[in-house]
């Protein structure tokens, strides 16, 4: 097997991994979503330009309809070239200058570099992992192989957690950002028992409304 076919073979391997992952159909993630914040969270452009896909696409699937057959190839050269030009009009950057960027990022030729953002070229992994890292998107390689369902659904999960996700204890966070975990109880040896009690009275006290006082 030649380089270019493991490559593709590695690619569509750990794409298949990565939609088992997906903890919930899109239909699912959708009912949720609406029910918690109606249309809200569900503007086309924007989801658009988080998934780095056409917004005619996003649309079909936000209204439940199932999206055109595409390979991994025509995903990834796709949202490669979406994501340069997003960048570029973020920054205002000439795309030669992002052409030597990623050149010297990913330690390619300028010329294998300008096809890759012009999604003439498809990667293969570690240039696929390097891009990732490069634009700064989440979910690493899945976010160029991802079927179109999948890359909506993880986008739109992410936004379905700030309303089913609990809210953390306040005295636990504030135990945490002083340093004060369990850990540190057993072994501190910095500190004598009665001082670890006086401590974190002193932190349960600081969150606890006196009598009297209206919890904030």
């Amino acid at each position: 097997m030649d380089d270019a076919a493991a490559a593709y073979c590695a690619v569509n391997n750990r794409t298949r991994l990565q939609e088992l992952s997906v903890e919930q159909p899109l239909a699912e993630t959708l009912r949720r979503l609406k029910a918690h914040s109606g249309e809200q969270d569900l503007n086309s452009r924007q989801l658009a330009a988080e998934t780095a896909m056409p917004e005619d696409v996003v649309e079909a699937l936000l209204r439940g309809e199932k999206s055109a057959t595409s390979t991994v190839e025509d995903r990834v050269c796709g949202r490669i070239a979406a994501l340069k030009d997003a960048h570029l009009a973020s920054t205002g950057k000439k795309p030669g200058d992002l052409v030597s960027e990623v050149h010297t990022a990913l330690g390619i030729s300028k010329e294998w570099a300008r096809r890759l953002l012009n999604g003439q070229k498809m990667p293969n992994v570690p240039l696929l992992h390097g891009l990732a890292d490069f634009f700064k998107v989440e979910g690493g390689e899945a976010f160029f192989t991802a079927p179109p369902a999948d890359a909506l659904n993880r986008v739109l999960q992410s936004r379905l957690a700030k309303y089913e996700t609990p809210a953390p204890d306040p005295v636990q966070a504030l135990m945490e950002k002083y340093g004060v975990v369990a850990t540190d109880l057993r072994h501190h040896g910095a500190l004598t028992p009665e001082q670890l009690e006086t401590l974190l009275a002193g932190v349960i006290k600081s969150v606890m409304p006196t009598e009297g006082e209206t919890p904030r």
